[in-house]
């Protein structure tokens, strides 16, 4: 756990969801969009995602402002084949048309053991972990994957082509919360650079290239014309290159080069597509084991190996103590909230 910030103040998650709701109601959304968004960024926050937390706010609000989104968008959603939904966000954002979407995807995962939602025309600016639990704690297996602006340079290239490309994944098990990842195929996450360049300090060798394609530890420099790398070199691109054929080519949405949005000034999200596909684990297993207690065991080998810490362990802890003690926020955070007209 970090440590505490000097002069933070402790809010409960439900006052910081109200008092976010407030803010995106103010710069254009509805208020079910509003909801969505606000329970979506504080639920980051709640679980020490600060990269995609409160952090995000000041994007938000410029994007709305700058008309690249619609934060009042009506997603349409259409069942195209006996495990396909897809979802047009209509240029909203992706969570209110993943909510739109939802119950015609379970419906087909509980008749069919699997379905898979595509959604585009979509703009997500969140953590991708929170799309895929829920899935998980209704005993689901969840994948989800999403494109975003160019800022990866493909292995051996010199330009950027992918996005971050963050995979996600989620699934059940049988003492605990569920076992969830989310990682960047980037060799950092874009959030997390900007979080270091705000904060001027390094990031570790081997993150990113300036604009003359040298490598740097300068956060800044990564994020001001040059480019990150992806993680473990040719297998990191090709996984970003996977994902950017499951979240544009089957979606219909841009590739992450085609996101262009130099004629909204202030606009930060990228207009793109998110996969999701969910597995039914225990359809048709009769006579296997239950699926729960087998990833149990595997994760009682993976103890016994000497792994301490699962994936998902830390957001986990964290989600405890800040429900019990109320989120930590520091003066900054409090202040931005009040500039962006928040009243906590």
């Amino acid at each position: 756990m970090k440590k505490p910030v000097p002069g933070a103040r402790r809010v409960p998650f439900d006052r910081l969801i109200e008092c976010l709701t407030g803010i995106f109601e103010r710069h254009g959304c509805s208020a079910s969009v509003a909801a969505i968004l606000a329970e979506n960024c504080a639920s980051a926050e709640r679980d020490a995602a600060e990269s995609h937390g409160l952090f995000r706010m000041p994007g938000y609000v410029s994007t709305l402002r700058s008309g690249w989104v619609d934060g009042r968008a009506l997603p349409v959603v259409e069942d195209v084949a006996p495990g396909f939904v897809r979802v047009d966000a209509q240029n909203g954002f992706t969570q209110p048309a993943l909510a739109a979407g939802r119950a015609l995807l379970i419906e087909k995962v509980r008749t069919n053991g699997i379905a898979i939602i595509a959604i585009r025309n979509s703009h997500h600016f969140a953590a991708l972990s929170l799309d895929v639990e829920p899935f998980a704690s209704e005993g689901f297996v969840a994948l989800a994957f999403i494109n975003s602006m160019a800022v990866v340079v493909p292995h051996g290239a010199k330009a950027a082509v992918f996005g971050t490309n963050p995979i996600a994944f989620a699934s059940p098990r049988a003492d605990g919360p569920p076992v969830v990842f989310d990682m960047a195929t980037s060799a950092m996450a874009h959030g997390d650079v900007s979080l270091a360049a705000r904060e001027n300090r390094p990031v570790p060798p081997g993150i990113g290239v300036d604009s003359a394609g040298q490598p740097t530890t300068d956060a800044a420099a990564i994020l001001g014309g040059g480019a990150l790398l992806p993680f473990g070199g040719h297998k990191g691109s090709a996984i970003a290159m996977m994902i950017e054929i499951l979240c544009a080519a089957i979606v219909g949405s841009r590739f992450s080069y085609e996101v262009d949005w130099s004629s909204h000034p202030g606009a930060k999200t990228p207009n793109t597509g998110e996969t999701i596909i969910v597995i039914d684990p225990n359809r048709g297993n009769s006579g296997l084991a239950p699926f729960a207690a087998r990833v149990e065991e595997l994760i009682g080998e993976m103890q016994e190996a000497g792994q301490e810490r699962l994936p998902g362990d830390r957001r986990q802890a964290a989600r405890r103590e800040r429900l019990r003690e109320g989120i930590p926020l520091s003066p900054a955070a409090i202040a931005m909230i009040e500039e962006l007209g928040g009243h906590l």
